[in-house]
């Protein structure tokens, strides 16, 4: 199983970044994927979540009407649209695979918004 993000980087505050995460070596239909995201001295908390074929979808509260998860299953891909970034959404972001509880996770991908 590998999961690698990529999309991360600086952006000003009110910016857009869209997020990618590539995954391989699992039947990544039948998977649900979630976005999670650490920032400096805090614990990993939940972005965003969405099952694997019917593509429901889960939001932290503080990213609804921010942030939009989706999938293509036909590219393994797993998706996170940041809109209205704050300031405190500077975070290393991490999709991870689901399985009850995560069981596999990226290397995360750094996104700093700072003006």
């Amino acid at each position: 199983v590998q999961l690698v993000e990529s999309g991360g980087g600086l952006v000003r505050p009110g910016g857009s970044l869209r997020l990618s995460c590539a995954a391989s070596g699992f039947t990544f239909s039948s998977y649900t994927m979630r976005w999670y995201r650490q920032a400096p001295g805090k614990e990993r908390e939940l972005v965003a979540g969405i099952s694997g074929t019917a593509g429901r979808t889960i939001y932290a509260d503080s990213m609804k009407g921010r942030f939009t998860i989706s999938r293509d299953n036909a590219k393994n891909t797993v998706y996170l649209q940041m809109n209205n970034l704050k300031f405190e959404d500077t975070a290393v972001y991490y999709c991870a695979r689901v399985s009850v509880n995560p069981d596999y996770w990226g290397q995360g991908t750094q996104v700093t918004v700072s003006s």
